[in-house]
């Protein structure tokens, strides 16, 4: 893993250090190749209407924005990225759980568990 930061616009997602370190480490845990590619989604449902996915696939869809961050391929869908704009992807292993964080801008709510937003 590289340790600077990368050029990334504003207006796009971005993903943490530690975020990048934990999916390469997931993704080898399924036996992904290095250059696997770390798809980010908004999808319908949830408590709050929306609801955000990832997954690990080896690689992204000509439909997708891909964004190279810290080693890793983030792929977007065209229909999420609007949702996702200024969104930042974190990973907590603190007290109150384990797991990949968003901390998104245009998230006018939230539910309770963290996993599901309206906008």
């Amino acid at each position: 893993m590289t340790t600077s930061a990368p050029a990334v616009p504003a207006n796009t997602i971005r993903i943490t250090e530690k975020a990048a370190e934990k999916a390469a480490h997931f993704a080898r845990q399924q036996g992904l190749p290095d250059d696997f590619v770390l798809k980010v989604a908004v999808k319908g449902g949830g408590c709050s209407g929306l609801v955000y996915q990832l997954s690990m696939e080896k690689e992204a869809s000509q439909e997708e924005k891909v964004i190279e961050q810290y080693g890793v391929r983030l792929a977007i869908n065209k229909k999420s990225y609007v949702f996702l704009a200024g969104t930042v992807l974190d990973f907590s292993d603190g007290l109150n759980g384990k797991g990949f964080n968003f901390t998104n801008p245009n998230a006018k709510s939230t539910c309770g568990c963290g996993n599901s937003f309206s906008v």
